[in-house]
C-alpha cells in the first residue's frame, strides 16, 4: 500500500480548543481519522505525526523519506522555517501544504509561506476539509504522473 505522510506543526495539537472562531471545533485526532479513512478508501495508507519542535518534524520527514507523498500543515513554521523547507526540497517527494484558515486574509506575517515553493500546491481556508482536499490533490497528482 502506498504510504502518505500527514505532518502537523506547532499548536495543532490544540485544535478544538485553540481559537475555535478561527480553527473550528474539530480536533487533530478527528482530522487524522477522517484523512486516514479517506486515504484507505483509495488504497493509500497514512502515517501521521505532530510536533511543536522544528527539529522533530525534520527528523520525522528524513526517517520517512521513502513515503510516496506528504500533506503538511507547518503551522507557524510556514512563515519562517527554511529548515523544513530545505528538508522537503531535499526529499523530493510531492508535498501539499494545507491550512485550516485562509492565511491570505489574516495578519500580514501569515500571508507568506516559505514552504509553498517546494510543494506541488497549497490549500487554505476550508477548515478541516482542507486536509481532505490536500489528500485528493496528492492522489490526483499520482494519477496524472503515472
Amino acid at each position: 500500500m502506498t504510504e502518505i505522510l500527514l505532518v502537523n506543526g506547532p499548536n495543532l495539537n490544540l485544535l478544538g480548543v485553540r481559537e475555535p472562531e478561527i480553527y473550528g471545533s474539530v480536533t487533530l485526532e478527528d482530522i487524522e481519522k477522517q484523512v486516514t479513512l479517506a486515504a484507505a478508501k483509495q488504497g493509500f495508507s497514512l502515517k501521521t505525526f505532530q510536533s511543536n519542535s522544528e527539529g522533530k518534524i525534520i527528523d520525522f520527514l528524513q526517517e520517512n523519506a521513502d513515503a510516496e507523498g506528504l500533506i503538511i500543515n507547518p503551522g507557524a513554521y510556514t512563515h519562517y522555517s527554511y529548515a523544513i523547507r530545505d528538508c522537503i526540497a531535499g526529499l523530493r517527494i510531492p508535498a501539499v501544504e494545507v491550512h485550516l484558515s485562509q492565511i491570505y486574509s489574516r495578519e500580514e506575517f501569515r500571508q507568506r509561506s516559505v514552504i509553498a515553493p517546494v510543494c506541488i500546491g497549497q490549500i487554505s481556508g476550508f477548515g478541516d476539509f482542507s486536509y481532505l482536499l490536500g489528500l485528493q490533490a496528492l492522489i490526483d497528482y499520482f494519477t496524472r504522473r503515472n
